[in-house]
């Protein structure tokens, strides 16, 4: 299976350019859902030690269906199969420039979600253009053992998120265990609630005080495989700029700067959507660190990944 990584934020991408499964035609939707339901040993394979790496993020090259688009891409972690992935998307542009695939300018790339928008404006940086975001709900309450109540808002950029402005950990690289403990906890919690399944969290963000100059805040995300994510987090940031919006407190075309728990950043900004939602941008650095063949051999025990 040829592979290259590279890592967008501190966060790895591992763009898969073949060796895959055949997931037949049809809308990338309905290839991602048989990802999801009949490959779940391939994707861990890729994504776990020790082929992978905590945090990894895989993303499939597969025929787009819309002509106008320069590739179509399912993601994936251990443990997920992702509507989008905005990290994924930049080291994705990132790899198709460095294979001469793409060179800068604007670019169309099919997702399950939608189609989004590359402008790869030199080797490393990037702007994503995702599909329409948008809060769902606001002031959600859900109790934390631990820590009490815990109150924020549902949105949506790409994925589901739980998105937390007051933190019940402080937001620091020097209390990540805690922080992914809170988190874990807390998206079980708002499992149980009546109606989750209309709007699935498998995401959830704590938010605290930048510690650069001129950032708006640092956030911490838990990722499906309740890694954390060290980026920023491009459909994090999506649903951050929806609520932010939907609050009246970033107007439209302002830009913000995100960080990451590890200190990285994105630079944000929205403009209205169609369906009443906002559209992102999302800014980003990623540099290609590998590219290799990997091999799977039928007696290897660990062939299809390490599950602690």
């Amino acid at each position: 299976m040829h592979v290259i990584d590279s890592h967008t934020g501190g966060e790895p991408t591992r763009v898969i350019l073949g060796g895959g499964p055949d997931l037949g035609t049809g809308p990338l939707s309905e290839r991602a859902a048989r990802l999801a339901e009949a490959h779940g040993a391939f994707c861990r394979s890729v994504s776990l030690e020790p082929r992978g790496q905590p945090a990894m993020v895989c993303a499939l090259l597969v025929p787009p269906v819309d002509p106008g688009c320069v590739a179509g891409v399912i993601y994936f972690d251990a443990g997920a199969v992702l509507g989008m992935c905005g990290h994924g998307t930049i080291g994705l542009a990132v790899t198709l420039g460095h294979l001469g695939r793409i060179g800068p300018g604007r670019h169309r790339i099919e997702t399950p979600a939608g189609i989004v928008t590359v402008e790869l404006r030199d080797a490393h940086e990037v702007t994503v253009t995702n599909v329409e975001s948008r809060r769902s709900e606001t002031g959600v309450t859900v109790e934390l053992p631990g820590h009490g109540p815990v109150t924020g808002d549902i949105a949506y950029g790409g994925n589901w998120f739980f998105l937390v402005e007051d933190s019940p950990v402080p937001v620091g690289p020097e209390r990540i265990p805690e922080l992914t403990a809170a988190a874990i906890a807390l998206r079980r919690a708002l499992a149980r609630r009546p109606g989750a399944a209309a709007a699935p969290v498998d995401h959830v963000i704590f938010y605290g005080p930048a510690l650069g100059p001129g950032a708006h805040s640092r956030n911490f995300v838990l990722c499906p495989d309740d890694a954390h994510d060290r980026s920023p987090c491009g459909t994090g940031s999506s649903a951050r700029l929806a609520c932010l919006a939907a609050s009246g407190r970033l107007g439209a075309g302002e830009e913000i700067v995100q960080e990451s728990i590890i200190g990285s950043t994105y630079r944000l900004s929205w403009q209205p959507g169609a369906a009443g939602g906002v559209i992102p941008s999302i800014t980003g650095r990623a540099w290609i660190m590998a590219e290799a063949r990997l091999h799977f051999d039928p007696d290897d025990p660990f062939r299809d990944g390490i599950r602690l």
